[in-house]
């Protein structure tokens, strides 16, 4: 299963970090399982007690909360709080407070069952629960841009250069990474916002993953191996817009182990680890970036992408009809839900189609098939229902139960509904 389950990310600085990786698999059971869950917390501790503050200066130990919502169940590392449950709890991974602990919490059916799978999704949720006391979130922005053929095509290559660099070494490796600091140069070049908006997912999440990859397998060798899997698989992927840091992320920290030791000691939020590494290896961007293309099978990912292009262009149509022409009902963005990053679908010049979405939020509660994300992250919008008539509202994929004192009311175009605080 190609699920993932993840925050939304907030128009100012992130609160919670909601991640999973990219191919991790569910457990067939739903309620949790309190003596699987023991050992899972058995597991992260050896992890984070192995990793002993190496990496970051700090120890990655810390309470743990398997939930899931369906049946209610829970699992804790430590004797859980005299205190309600935080809303999202079960819903998505996320480093949440819960009594005055800042907690990591796991979605119980998102767990996999593969122990070196498992031991980087521990590792990397562990991460962003003290990842803030590092200084290490920032503002997130939108990445469509690696959802257009150029942007896509651009990033392949940069992957395929840093796969041959993590597999070579001396002046073999030092030519590929030139070769993916031209790719990276020509994407940026060609997306003026795009090295901001990316930085920020990289500081998110490549680290978080980096981490996990580092400190959650048994070896160097078993890291090695990881980070190639995430390289040589990412192509097969719908969408890069918000996964793709989870495969640049371990390559980039693990040459960067390689050339810099104990980097991560300097990073600070600002810090681009593509730029450290660069300096460290005394690295310049290949001369002609399309010259080195063809040294990774340009001209067949192009046209893979050329074809993939056409495709997707029908698909947007088909959404933007349903989700942005087409009658909707708009509800405030909520503080954080879970969803499948599979299958996200960016529409130009209104937001990005998210499919499999969840939430608890101030108003209510949402399950949906798919939801549209406003391109400012400030609302969320869904095909408008045929009655607007609560508290519970049925619409096309999805159900909506309105807290008290909060209602429907009509939109600003014919058809359209707001949900707003009465």
């Amino acid at each position: 299963m190609h699920l993932r389950t993840i925050a939304s990310p907030l128009s100012g600085p992130l609160v919670t970090l909601l991640m999973l990786g990219p191919l991790w698999a569910a457990p067939a059971a739903a309620q949790v399982d309190q003596q699987r869950a023991r050992q899972y917390f058995k597991e992260a501790a050896g992890l984070c007690q192995r990793e002993g503050g190496r990496l970051w200066g700090l120890s990655l130990c810390g309470p743990i909360v398997i939930a899931d919502p369906k049946t209610g169940t829970i699992a804790t590392s430590q004797t859980p709080p005299d205190a309600p449950r935080p809303a999202a709890l079960g819903y998505a991974n996320a480093a949440m407070n819960w009594g005055g602990t800042r907690w990591t919490t796991l979605v119980w059916q998102a767990i996999p069952a593969d122990e070196r799978e498992r031991g980087i999704l521990l590792i990397h949720e562990l991460f962003h629960r003290v990842q803030p006391g590092l200084g290490l979130l920032v503002q997130e922005f939108d990445n469509s841009h690696l959802d257009t053929t150029d942007g896509r095509y651009w990033l392949q290559l940069e992957w395929r250069a840093l796969a041959r660099a993590l597999r070579t070494s001396d002046d073999a490796r030092g030519a590929a990474l030139q070769d993916a600091l031209a790719f990276r140069t020509a994407r940026q070049k060609a997306f003026p916002d795009a090295r901001k908006h990316e930085h920020a997912l990289e500081i998110n999440e490549g680290l978080a993953h980096y981490t996990g990859v580092v400190a959650g397998t048994a070896s160097s060798s078993e890291a090695l191996e990881a980070a190639l899997a995430l390289l040589d698989g990412a192509g097969a992927r719908d969408t890069f817009v918000r996964t793709f840091p989870y495969v640049s992320g371990p390559a980039y920290g693990l040459l960067l182990d390689a050339f810099s030791p104990g980097w991560t000691r300097q990073m600070t939020a600002q810090s681009e680890p593509v730029q450290l590494l660069a300096t460290a290896a005394d690295l310049a961007p290949a001369a002609d970036a399309q010259a080195a293309a063809t040294r990774y099978d340009g001209a067949t990912l192009r046209a893979a992408e050329d074809a993939r292009a056409a495709k997707h262009a029908v698909r947007v149509a088909e959404l933007r009809r349903r989700f942005v022409d087409g009658p909707v009902i708009v509800l405030p963005r909520p503080r954080t839900a879970s969803f499948v990053t599979t299958g996200m679908v960016p529409i130009p010049g209104a937001g990005t189609v998210i499919p499999t979405y969840r939430t608890t939020a101030e108003w209510g509660t949402l399950e949906a098939e798919s939801v549209l994300m406003s391109a400012d992250r400030t609302t969320i919008a869904l095909p408008a229902p045929a009655s607007p008539a609560g508290p519970t509202v049925k619409g096309e994929g999805w159900t909506l139960t309105l807290e008290a004192g909060w209602t429907i009311r009509p939109g600003p175009r014919a058809g359209d509904f707001v949900v707003i605080r009465e």
